[in-house]
């Protein structure tokens, strides 16, 4: 029998990969959650930073009896540099040879790898979106019990391989099993780098490798998604909630905080005592939808809520409709995805509105917004890394080839369009 001559090169899995997989990526970042879906994005951010002129007052004088003096507008400049946001993945090279012989089986043997690549990537925007740039997934309530493999607590050095530490109050979403995170404010170095084994909702706990007894010695130490620290885009937590905060940044975007550069928020945390005043009610609803149109005269058309406040307001509204949609079509030939979501309407004095759940979202709050006031600004040939001719880059001395995806982006959220109700109850 003649030996088979068949030879698949990088070029030829580069050209697959592109055919099987790019619009399939595409089409997931633009429907990987309703306001992902939603938001404006651009794929031609180039230059050092991008400025947007913000109006912040009319134009010119206005009076009676008399010729008055004209004066100008006041305009700022909100600034936008783009942040670096990447998903990586490797395959070996064995798994890639004993496919050699069908395409078909090729493409199934790609296909789990690259499929959680995206979807990965696509969940830490989901993250990012729902954060405050900061890079911050979690602060630990309690200091940490070392515990050897079978989750036994432990002190003897040579028995220990985890840590267990609490963390009360921390999104379930932002924490995964093998996430890897820094530990503290040591920044990408690596030194306080480690894997998430196990996340105990429950108890809510996070089981984290080896031994961290110094490093979580005492409760208010921050965990951070591995070489995010301060890395971040801007998201909704930044945004909208944190600048009602005491110790929160005077700008946004380098924007002075104030009357025409602030989100409408209505917080209820203090209201410990009052459980009543905290629940959601069609009333609060109204007041929030009021409150952004009276602000910068626009409704807002969407109302993400957390699955416990989604609960509530199930519950609340007595005649439930389902509403549809549809994801934003992506500029320059990034495709749209026509993937609608279902959710129930609230009707506004502008029209029915749709409210969504979403798993990014505190469980004690709802946020009101217009997703024409969110825009991500991507720099050009975001997606997969192909500089190099391939997609497939072989990783220096391993029997390995990686892929990446992402790119640079920033979001650019104005902050007068949009609201948020927390301090809800949540139980």
């Amino acid at each position: 029998m003649a030996e088979s001559k068949f030879e698949l090169s990088l070029s030829d899995i580069n050209a697959l990969f592109k055919i099987k997989y790019e619009k399939l990526s595409e089409n997931v970042y633009n429907s990987a959650n309703v306001l992902l879906g939603r938001v404006k994005k651009s794929y031609n951010f180039t230059g050092r930073k991008i400025q947007i002129t913000i109006p912040q007052s009319f134009s010119g004088g206005v009076g009676s009896g008399s010729l008055p003096k004209a004066n100008a507008a006041k305009y700022v400049a909100a600034e936008i540099t783009a942040k670096k946001v990447y998903a990586r993945v490797d395959v070996d090279r064995e798994t890639i040879k004993a496919s050699m012989s069908s395409e078909g089986a090729f493409v199934k043997a790609t296909k789990e790898v690259v499929k959680k690549g995206v979807e990965s990537y696509m969940r830490n925007m989901s993250r990012i979106l729902f954060n405050d740039g900061s890079g911050k997934i979690a602060v630990t309530t309690g200091a940490g019990q070392t515990e050897d493999s079978s989750g036994t607590p432990t002190t003897n050095a040579l028995d220990i391989t985890q840590t267990r530490v609490a963390v009360a109050g921390a999104k379930e979403a932002d924490l995964e099993e093998r996430d890897l995170v820094d530990i503290g404010s040591s920044g990408p170095s690596g030194t306080h780098q480690v894997e998430i084994l196990e996340v105990d909702v429950v108890n809510e706990e996070i089981v984290l490798a080896g031994d961290l007894s110094t490093e979580l010695a005492a409760s208010g130490v921050s965990i951070f998604m591995q070489g995010s620290e301060g890395n971040d885009p801007m998201g909704l937590k930044g945004a909208v909630v944190n600048h009602a905060e005491p110790d929160a940044p005077a700008k946004l975007f380098e924007v002075p905080m104030g009357r025409r550069w602030s989100a409408e928020v209505i917080d209820k945390t203090d209201l410990d005592d009052n459980n009543d005043a905290k629940k959601i009610t069609t009333d609060l609803l109204n007041e929030m939808m009021l409150k952004i149109k009276k602000k910068c005269g626009k409704s807002p058309n969407l109302i993400i809520a957390s699955y416990k406040q989604y609960e509530k307001i199930l519950n609340l509204l007595e005649s439930k409709k389902q509403f549809n949609v549809n994801t934003r079509a992506g500029l320059k030939s990034k495709s749209g995805a026509d993937i609608s979501f279902s959710g129930v309407e609230f009707m506004s004095i502008d029209g029915a509105v749709g409210i969504f759940p979403e798993r990014f979202v505190e469980d004690d709050r709802i946020y009101f917004l217009n997703d024409d006031h969110i825009h991500i600004y991507h720099r050009p040939d975001f997606g997969w890394f192909d500089d190099d001719g391939t997609v497939f880059l072989r990783k220096a001395g391993e029997d390995e080839y990686e892929a990446r995806y992402g790119g640079y982006l920033e979001c650019y959220i104005n902050p007068c369009f949009h609201g948020v109700i927390k301090g809800l109850l949540d139980i």
